[in-house]
This record gives structure tokens, C-alpha cells and sequence, in this order.
């Protein structure tokens, strides 16, 4: 019973950390150049990371091919995708970006098809890919006559992170790493705020350090909080709970989001936006629907066996 709670409370505090990350990047931005804002996130987090990897006496340092690439995959992919994150969120509302990130199971299921030869899908899992994308439609809701407008780009530039992201996580899953987890995450992080710090040069924004309260702690929050601790959450959820569960905190992220956007931001959310986001977590249901089952029965097992 107590481990059972244990996971609960982890799993809603990880939902909490990446779920107020929406808000810190908007306070952010108020002053900040938003690839900036991203580099400085991962600066704070490669920093804790590599720190608790080295203190740790564990394997820190990518020396073979496969801990090699699979660093650069988190580089480009895991970290370098959220330049289009942060650049989105300028026009697009916290609970939006958020919701739009309920997509990332199905991107993930998608590329795998094209890189791990032993994913296959179903007709029916097929049936619920296509409907994450209608649910996308319906939250993106591009109007033919202002296909151009920074509201639609800035949505378009979060699923391309949300694409990004899944593929990085794909990629990894192929070369198959032995690094640690912190050491793994901290380099990709390392490397990929160098990347991000390269490209906030090549778009011209001007750098500067946060310079007032709020950015410098919308910056610490998103480095230590919302990134270092989170991925300690991630990985120990994955570990104890399984790549399927831990997964479903992508569709509890958005209802913490959009609930902090609306009281501190006075952000309000449309019922077609409402009902993609139900249509991306049917096709999710669909899509993964064995696993769903198997996840059941287990847990069903699980009780009959510790009479709770």
C-alpha cells in the first residue's frame, strides 16, 4: 500500500513539475529571447546532472560509438526540438503547448514503426494513430485564410518539437546506451545547450543573463525543478512502473497547465481544443490497447495477491 501511494505521489509531482514548466517559460519570455530562455534551462540541468553523475562514481563519460550517438541523438532531438517549443509558446497559450504535448506517445509509437524493426501496428492501432492527428487538427485548427497567422505557426512549431522529442527518444531506444542515466541525460543536455546557444546566435537574439526576479527564477525553476528533479522522477517511475504508465503522465500535464494558465495567466481554453485533446487520448487508447490490458491484469494480479 505505501509503494503504491509512493508511485502515485511521484507520479503526480512529476505531472505538477512539467505541467508549471508552461508557466515558467511564459514568465520567461516576458524577458528573455526565447532559444535563449531553452539554453539557459539546460545549461542549470547538464550542470546538476553531470555534477550528481561524477559524485555518484558512476559510468559518466561516452567513450564507445552507441553512448556516443546516443548523446547526440539527446542533443539534437530531446533537447535541441525545444528551440521550436519556446519560440511557439510566444504566441501560442501554456495550456495549448501543453496539450499539444499529449501527442508525444503516438509521435513515439509512429517512429518507431520506421526505426525499431520489431514495433509493428495493427489496423485497429493504425485507426488510433490517425486519430491523434485529428485530435491535433482539432486543437490546431488551421484557418486556410490565415494560414500564416503566429498563433497556427507558433502551434505548428510546438508539434515539430513534439515530433522532435519523440524521435530523439526512438533514436536512443535503437543505439541501445550503457551510459548512466544521469550522465546520459547531463551530456545530452550539455551539448544540446551548446546547440541552442548557437542557434539563438545565428537567429540574432541578443544575450543577456536574467536580470529580474522573475526570469531568474522562471530560469532556476526550469533547470532545477522542472528538468534535473524531473528526469530522477521520469526514470524512477520507468524503472518501477513501466515505458507505458510512466507515458500517461503526458495526458495529466495539460489539465495542470491549463488550470495554472487560467488562474495566473487569465488564459481561457476552447471546447474544440477540449475535445482534440480526447480524441489524441483515444487514439492513444486504441494504439496501445494490449499494453493497456496487460498493464491491468497485472495490476489486478498484483492486488489479489496482497489481498487490497
Amino acid at each position: 500500500m505505501n509503494n503504491r501511494f509512493a508511485t502515485v505521489g511521484l507520479f503526480g509531482s512529476l505531472a505538477i513539475l512539467w505541467g508549471l514548466s508552461f508557466l515558467a517559460i511564459s514568465v520567461g519570455l516576458e524577458s528573455l529571447e526565447p532559444v535563449l530562455l531553452a539554453a539557459f534551462r539546460y545549461d542549470v540541468a547538464a550542470v546538476l546532472l553531470l555534477g550528481y553523475a561524477t559524485v555518484a562514481n558512476t559510468t559518466w563519460r561516452p567513450t564507445d560509438r552507441a553512448n556516443v550517438s546516443a548523446v547526440l541523438a539527446g542533443a539534437v532531438f530531446l533537447v535541441g526540438s525545444n528551440a521550436f517549443l519556446f519560440i511557439g509558446q510566444q504566441t501560442v497559450s501554456t495550456g495549448m503547448a501543453a496539450i499539444l504535448q499529449s501527442l508525444l506517445p503516438i509521435m513515439t509509437s509512429l517512429w518507431a514503426l520506421g526505426f525499431l524493426p520489431e514495433e509493428r501496428v495493427s489496423m485497429i492501432g493504425a485507426v488510433g494513430i490517425v486519430l491523434g492527428f485529428l485530435g491535433v487538427g482539432l486543437i490546431v485548427r488551421p484557418d486556410p485564410a490565415h494560414l500564416l497567422g503566429s498563433e497556427i505557426v507558433g502551434r505548428l512549431l510546438v508539434f515539430v518539437q513534439v515530433a522532435g522529442v519523440a524521435l530523439g527518444g526512438v533514436l536512443i531506444q535503437r543505439v541501445g546506451p550503457t551510459l548512466d542515466k544521469a550522465a546520459l541525460s547531463g551530456w545530452s543536455m550539455f551539448f544540446g545547450g551548446l546547440l541552442l546557444h548557437a542557434v539563438s546566435v545565428s537567429l540574432g537574439e541578443s544575450f543577456s543573463l536574467p536580470t529580474s526576479f522573475e526570469a531568474g527564477v522562471a530560469v532556476a525553476y526550469l533547470g532545477i525543478f522542472a528538468t534535473a528533479i524531473a528526469f530522477f522522477i521520469y526514470f524512477t517511475l520507468l524503472e518501477v512502473r513501466g515505458a507505458l504508465e510512466t507515458s500517461l503522465v503526458s495526458y495529466l500535464i495539460p489539465v495542470v497547465a491549463t488550470i495554472v494558465g487560467v488562474i495566473a495567466l487569465g488564459e481561457s481554453i476552447t471546447p474544440l481544443t477540449i475535445a482534440g485533446f480526447f480524441v489524441v487520448f483515444t487514439g492513444f487508447i486504441l494504439l496501445k490497447r494490449r499494453a493497456i490490458a496487460d498493464l491491468l491484469n497485472e495490476t489486478t494480479k498484483q492486488k489479489e495477491r496482497t489481498g487490497s
